[in-house]
């Protein structure tokens, strides 16, 4: 085998040397230093963005009703054994962040009374609709309804009486709120405050409306997946 020139030896040390005090830039970056992924949004279903303009509906949860009570603590007022949630979705920004629906219907059915005098319930709506609606994804996602151009939120009871049938107008006394919660994909409202703003002297005062609604799904995605807030 034929010698390598007496030069080479040096030279290849030199180059290892080199190699090993090449600046650290030239290693492959850590983890930590790669560019993030965009965040996701506020509202996935089935692992998916919600897309604007995509229907939001919920049922009342299992085994559940809809109340109107006469005083935050009491259990005297209208309950409905069926009420159905719907909206229609106007933003979706990456999370964190707030969405915004528009409510379009909430609507309540098999209603009964157990207040003294009223012997049947022709109805309870909810007026002036569509309302705002606003999903927040901060700590314990806050749901917001707050009234449109129509009006405020107002809720209407037509009651059968021993003295008749009368009419009982409600609105709003502050804030509609509520929260989301992932783990059964719903929405819950609690004891949120109506004042009675018109009808009959027989008309209770106030109105304490408790419901809670779910699973929440987007009915315009095929297979009508459940909602989740990010």
């Amino acid at each position: 085998m034929r010698a390598l020139p007496r030069w080479t030896v040096p030279a290849a040390l030199a180059a290892l040397a080199l190699a090993a005090a090449a600046p650290a830039s030239a290693a492959p970056a850590p983890a930590s230093a790669l560019p993030a992924d965009a965040a996701g949004p506020v509202l996935t279903a089935g692992g998916a963005a919600v897309a604007a303009g995509d229907t939001l509906a919920a049922p009342l949860a299992a085994g559940t009703s809809a109340t109107f009570y006469s005083t935050a603590t009491s259990t005297t007022g209208v309950t409905c054994a069926t009420s159905q949630y719907s909206a229609g979705v106007l933003t979706n920004p990456a999370a964190p962040g707030v969405a915004t629906e528009s409510l379009t219907g909430l609507t309540f059915d098999s209603c009964t009374a157990n207040v003294t005098g009223v012997t049947s319930v022709e109805s309870l709506t909810v007026d002036t609709l569509p309302y705002g609606v606003s999903v927040d994804d901060s700590t314990g996602l806050p749901v917001t309804l707050t009234g449109g151009s129509a009006g405020p939120i107002q809720a209407t009871a037509v009651l059968d009486t021993w003295f008749g049938t009368i009419t009982c107008t409600y609105q709003l006394s502050g804030a509609f709120t509520g929260t989301a919660d992932n783990g059964g994909n719903s929405l819950t409202f609690s004891n949120e405050h109506f004042a009675k703003s018109g009808g009959s002297g027989l008309c209770p005062a106030d109105g304490y409306f408790s419901a809670g609604y779910g699973p929440l799904t987007d009915t315009s995605r095929s297979g009508a997946p459940a909602v989740t807030v990010n």
